[in-house]
């Protein structure tokens, strides 16, 4: 599997990455390490995973995520794997975390705790990626970034990088990092997917000038992309499905990722991809490491067969006249989440 780069990081990682968030709700530690086991023999050497996870975050399974992948990298050979977790951002406004009392703040004291769970559940020394979950835009960059960077230099973490970040916040975070000689984000982890191009506006163009590797996450649309939802059904066992019995803000997920908008973008995805004889999965998640700012593509899966779709798209490259189709649809239907 080609191998690429993290930022400016020595760090290079599998062009597709699996990630781990319902590992401990949707799967049991078995069926974790099954599907675990399998992507590794593939060739994927990348794995994310975070504080919060799995989702929905419940405290009945909070950490079990990290605990799971960590009794699993005790059954490998620790330099042949890439960790990246996340510390959750900050617990005020649109969502508190269940940990730490929900005070979930990115300054030194909750860092440097967080930091050091993470690193006791996943049963090693040191984390490859250490990422900011939610950043906090009134607290500012300064803490933030200096203390990542002492957990650096303390060698617990060997980079770090950003999630659901906005294009001022990664550059006003560049700017801090250059300002007081700090370690800078590498990476940045958003959703980006054929149904949600935002990330092309002005994130796509920081990303090339600043030497930024973007780690898109949902490449298929939360599922939504592989056709499951088509129609309006919330088939059994799915995702949004189980998010029916959740409370509003999982409610409002499904409002922007199931839509007439994204679902009808989805009937075309998948006529193309028919047409490319592939399928929409294996096509999406292609598309979605098929850009030059993108590191490696973050795939979900609760099962092998699932993974396995997602792992045709190792190597492989979409020609022209499917990528100008693709965004032909873009065309009709844009912004399909808003």
């Amino acid at each position: 599997m080609e191998q690429r780069r993290l930022g400016k990081s020595g760090i290079v990682v599998s062009e597709i990455c699996l990630g781990t968030m319902t590992y401990g709700s949707h799967c049991n530690e078995k069926e974790s390490f099954a599907i675990l086991d399998h992507a590794f023999e593939n060739g994927i050497d990348f794995y994310d995973t975070a504080e919060i996870y799995p989702v929905p975050p419940k405290h009945q399974w909070m950490h079990e995520s990290e605990r799971i992948v960590g009794n699993w990298i005790s059954t490998k050979e620790r330099a042949s794997i890439i960790i990246a977790t996340k510390v959750a951002g900050p617990g005020h406004g649109w969502f508190a975390p269940p940990l730490r009392g929900g005070r979930t703040a990115v300054d030194r004291l909750q860092l440097k705790k967080a930091c050091e769970a993470s690193l006791q559940r996943l049963k090693t020394d040191y984390i490859d990626l250490y990422q900011i979950h939610w950043p906090d835009h009134d607290f500012g960059y300064e803490e933030t970034l200096s203390a990542l960077t002492e957990l650096a230099q303390e060698g617990k973490i060997r980079a770090f990088g950003s999630s659901n970040e906005t294009p001022w916040g990664t550059m006003r975070a560049q700017a801090t990092a250059e300002q007081l000689g700090c370690m800078r984000y590498e990476t940045i982890q958003n959703n980006f997917s054929i149904i949600n191009r935002r990330f092309e506006d002005a994130l796509a163009d920081i990303c090339r000038r600043e030497k930024i590797s973007l780690l898109p996450y949902s490449p298929i649309g939360g599922g939504v992309l592989s056709g499951k939802y088509n129609n309006n059904q919330f088939p059994e066992g799915a995702r949004f499905s189980a998010y029916l019995k959740e409370g509003e803000r999982q409610r409002k997920m499904i409002e922007r990722f199931v839509n007439e908008k994204t679902l009808g973008t989805t009937e075309v995805i998948m006529q193309i991809a028919k047409d490319a004889g592939m399928s929409a999965t294996t096509l999406s998640v292609a598309w979605s490491k098929q850009h030059d700012y993108v590191a490696s593509s973050i795939i979900g899966a609760n099962s092998i067969a699932q993974l396995d779709d997602s792992l045709k798209a190792a190597d492989l490259k979409l020609p022209n006249d499917v990528l100008k189709a693709i965004d032909t649809v873009a065309e009709k239907y844009p912004y399909p989440m808003g």
